[in-house]
């Protein structure tokens, strides 16, 4: 889905998640902040076809404008805008 090459280190994105809830209800929740940095990361639940046996999801590592640090989980609802160019550019 995504790579490294999509987030540089202070990048400004603003991450809408979308969770659903049965058939017809879903709920959007966005959070925005300065990208510290993008892995894939493996998680503690087994998965017989997964590298390592584990099961891998993308996350994004933001600075909120108060400090916070957040973690995000990216997937298939997930919708990233960037709003401002990184340290690179």
């Amino acid at each position: 889905m995504w790579t490294n090459q999509d987030f540089q280190p202070g990048m400004r994105v603003r991450v809408t998640n979308s969770i659903e809830f049965g058939t017809r209800a879903r709920e959007r929740m966005s959070v925005e902040g300065m990208v510290v940095r993008f892995a894939e990361q493996k998680t503690g639940s087994w998965f017989a076809h997964g590298r390592d046996g584990k099961v891998w999801i993308d996350r994004l590592e933001l600075r909120k404008d108060d400090g916070e640090l957040v973690q995000v989980n990216l997937d298939r609802n997930s919708e990233v805008e960037v709003l401002g160019a990184g340290e690179g550019a």
